[in-house]
C-alpha cells in the first residue's frame, strides 16, 4: 500500500514506534527513524534489521523539543531521501505525579517534548508534506480524552494534540493533506509491563475485549491511514482502546 512512500517515524527506536516502523517498511515505505542522541545504538539495530528485509532505512538523532534540532533533521530528511510523504509523531514521555506533588520540571518536559515536539516536527516538516499531498498521524492518548489520575502533565499534552489535530485538518484540507490522530487504551509495553498486576487485572476488567492492546495493531492503523484507502479521513482522534472507553 505504501509502495516507494517516505515515512518519518519520531521516538522510533523502541516500543509502539518501532513497531510501526516494521509495519510501514512491510508495506514498502522507505523509512526515516528518529529518537534522541542516547538512543542512537538501538535506531542503528532497527536500521540494519529494516535493510535486512529489503527496505532503504535511516536514522535521524534529534530532540523534537529542540525546534533547531527537528529542522535539521527534517533538512537532512530531505537530502537522503528527496520528499517526505507521512510524519508519525509518536515519540512522547511519561513522568506521572500528583498535580500536588508535581515539579515545574515534570510539567514542562512533559508538554515540551509530548505536544511542543508535534508542532515542531509538523511545522518543520510542512512544506514537504504539502508538496506530496502527504499526511500526517498524531499519537495523542485515551488519557487526552478522558484523563488519569497522576497525570495532569501528559493528559494535557495528549489532549492538546487532539485539538492540534483538528485545527490542522482544517488548515490544511485545501491541499489534499490529512492529519488524523490515535488515541491509544492500554497497549502491551515496556511500560505497562511495569504496572501493578492487580491494576492490570482492573484495566482489562473495564475492557471490552478483556485485554490490552498489541502494537501491532496500533501499527496497523497507522499503516491504514497512512495509505490511499483512507484519503477521505481527516480530523479524526481514532481510539483504540478494546472498548475501554465505552
Amino acid at each position: 500500500m505504501l509502495k516507494e512512500k517516505v515515512v518519518l517515524i519520531t521516538g522510533s527506536s523502541q516500543g509502539i514506534g518501532r513497531v510501526i516502523a516494521l509495519e510501514l517498511a512491510s508495506q514498502g515505505a522507505l523509512i526515516a527513524l528518529n529518537d534522541i542522541k542516547a538512543q542512537e545504538e538501538s535506531l542503528k539495530n532497527l536500521k540494519g534489521d529494516l535493510e535486512g528485509k529489503g527496505t532503504k532505512a535511516a536514522y535521524f538523532t534529534a530532540d523534537v523539543s529542540s525546534l533547531d534540532e527537528v529542522e535539521v533533521m527534517m533538512q537532512t530528511v530531505k537530502k537522503e531521501f528527496g520528499k517526505l510523504d507521512i510524519l508519525v509523531n509518536n515519540a512522547g514521555i511519561c513522568k506521572d505525579r500528583t498535580l500536588a506533588k508535581m515539579s515545574r520540571e515534570e510539567w514542562q518536559n512533559v508538554i515540551d517534548i509530548d505536544l511542543t515536539g508535534v508542532f515542531n516536527c509538523t511545522k518543520a516538516a510542512l512544506p514537504m508534506i504539502i508538496e506530496s499531498k502527504g499526511r500526517i498521524i498524531n499519537m495523542s492518548s485515551l488519557v487526552g480524552l478522558r484523563g488519569n489520575f497522576g497525570q495532569t502533565n501528559y493528559a494535557a499534552a495528549k489532549a492538546g494534540i487532539a485539538g492540534f489535530t483538528k485545527a490542522l485538518a482544517k488548515e490544511v484540507g485545501r491541499f489534499e493533506v490529512t492529519v488524523n490522530a490515535l488515541a491509544p487504551g492500554f497497549i502491551e509495553t515496556s511500560l505497562t509491563e511495569r504496572l501493578p498486576e492487580d491494576f492490570k487485572i482492573q484495566v482489562k476488567k473495564l475492557t471490552a475485549l478483556g485485554r490490552f492492546g498489541k502494537p501491532e495493531e496500533v501499527a496497523h492503523l497507522v499503516a491504514f491511514l497512512s495509505s490511499k484507502k483512507a484519503g477521505f479521513i481527516t480530523g479524526t482522534i481514532i481510539k483504540i482502546d478494546g472498548g475501554l472507553s465505552i
